[in-house]
């Protein structure tokens, strides 16, 4: 039985979990009371662990050892093929629905975009806890894929600080990288990394509970915050009993999606170290200081003209709200502080959605569950820019910062500019695809930008008037779920993927 599961392919494994995945919503429905929905999610996990079984003994012959670039092939079809298999039972748990509504619903979950494709009220609690269930279980299957696929590629950000030299294609990264066999190398790490994440998500849980959240609703916005989901039963976290404490709570647990050195073992002087000289950690905290500065200061000047500066408690709310929002953006979770409204209120000003959309197109850290053009390559444009700039007025001087550095602004900047001018593009065609099926402008910009970064909660807020994921056609609904899929393999992989030179030994 050893040998079975040790030669199982990777998309057979990815069945095999989705089927035992949906027997929690069976049990969980069982003890709540919705038995009708729990029969349907007990008789399709099954059906699904059946198949996964038969197809796992079919493939039980000597082959070819997988690659890395089968296993990113691998991931890459499992996201167009997966969200059918996941929305098999919740197609037959919501009802009087069509089936594509549930695959862009499954789509945005494994792909932790978090669109809000049916209202919250429609979908019974079971339903709900599939939901963020399928978007935990997609970060964690990014962010294990990140470490064993991606980062011996030199993809997914790994590219700005790899050694390699990267000119048109991608190459072998160092000899002791690849010594392991690339599906050793995936269990290895999944074997290490799921207890991680696992225990994050429980303790994150547990301390929602602790300040008086109803456990179903913590469990979920738990996975929702490692993850960078988003997703909620209740419509998000504002108006929920646990107030400031619980935002508190989260945004806490949002630093494990600014960098992967948050993952680090230990918590010593060496963390510590590590993490005040993170780059990525470094430019999330001048963001997350910043901007909710100039936006208090906006919100204080309206407040200055209403006459309303005596209300330290609203000021203080108005404060708290944009750092909370702004950090919950920049990871591409897509939380709206209950206290964002109130910054408003204290004002009588909107809040700009636009700079929102500048946040989620930064994104998070390299190898976490957060999407956006990530914080890495974002600090290698910066160090480039500011490098050019010290040019101007000393052109014979020779920069610090040692070899790891002038790696950053040259190379890492060269690729770095690639990738982001790939995402512009990806924008473009994503809105030129949605305005051919009837959209305006800015539907099609805030869609295009909330898909490709993995942020749904952005359609909500980010315009003057929510963008209803529901309402598109059916057209515009698979031109989304393809963008979520895009944003979250990257096109720089997608490109890899299709380059012939790629798959040359």
């Amino acid at each position: 039985m050893a040998v079975y599961f040790r030669n199982l392919p990777f998309f057979t494994v990815l069945l095999f979990a989705s089927g035992v995945a949906m027997l929690l919503p069976a049990v969980v429905g069982t003890y709540l009371g919705f038995y009708a929905t729990a029969r349907d999610f007990f008789y399709v996990g099954a059906m699904v662990i059946m198949a996964a079984f038969l197809i796992g003994f079919a493939s039980q012959t000597p082959r070819r050892p997988p690659s890395e670039r089968s296993h990113l092939a691998t991931v890459f079809l499992a996201y167009l093929w997966m969200p059918v298999v996941l929305a098999w039972p919740m197609d037959q748990a919501v009802g009087n629905t069509r089936f594509i509504n549930v695959y862009l619903d499954m789509a945005s979950a494994l792909t932790t975009t978090g669109a809000e494709v049916f209202e919250p009220m429609r979908l019974d609690p079971v339903v709900h806890l599939w939901r963020g269930l399928v978007g935990w279980m997609g970060g964690l299957l990014i962010w294990i894929t990140a470490f064993a696929v991606l980062a011996p590629l030199n993809l997914g950000g790994y590219e700005v600080t790899s050694e390699a030299n990267i000119q048109g294609q991608v190459v072998k990264a160092r000899g002791q990288m690849r010594a392991a066999n690339a599906s050793e190398r995936l269990r290895k790490h999944a074997m290490r990394l799921t207890p991680i994440y696992l225990g994050l998500t429980a303790v994150l849980a547990f301390a929602m509970i602790a300040v008086g959240e109803e456990p179903l609703v913590a469990s979920i916005h738990a996975m929702s915050t490692l993850a960078t989901s988003g997703i909620s039963p209740v419509g998000g976290i504002d108006g929920r009993p646990t107030g400031v404490m619980g935002e508190a709570l989260i945004l806490i647990f949002f630093v494990f999606a600014l960098s992967r050195r948050t993952y680090a073992s230990g918590i010593g002087r060496e963390l510590r170290e590590r993490l005040t000289k993170d780059r990525e950690i470094r430019l999330a905290l001048f963001a997350g200081v910043v901007l909710p500065t100039l936006l208090f200061a906006r919100h204080w000047l309206g407040a200055l003209e209403v006459d309303e500066l005596a209300d330290g408690r609203a000021a203080l709310e108005a404060l708290w709200g944009s750092v909370f929002t702004v950090v919950s953006f920049l990871t591409t979770t897509g939380f709206v502080s209950d206290s964002w409204g109130a910054a408003r209120d204290w004002s009588g000003l909107q809040s700009p959605g636009l700079l929102l959309v500048g946040l989620v197109l930064m994104g998070g850290g390299v190898a976490t569950t957060a999407g956006g053009v990530k914080l890495l390559r974002v600090y290698a444009l910066y160090k480039h820019g500011v490098r050019e700039i010290g040019k101007l007025v000393y052109p014979n001087s020779v920069a610090g910062a040692g070899r790891l550095g002038r790696r950053i602004r040259r190379e890492g900047a060269y690729i770095a500019w690639v990738v982001f001018m790939l995402f512009i593009l990806s924008m473009a065609a994503v809105m030129i695809a949605l305005a051919l099926t009837g959209l305006s402008f800015e539907e099609a910009m805030i869609l295009s930008i909330a898909s490709l970064t993995t942020t749904g909660p952005l359609a909500i807020v980010a315009g003057e008037t929510p963008v209803s994921f529901f309402a598109l056609s059916d057209a515009a609904k698979l031109i989304c779920a393809a963008a979520m899929i895009v944003g979250r393999i990257e096109t720089l992989v997608l490109i890899a993927l299709f380059n012939p030179s790629f798959w040359r030994d």
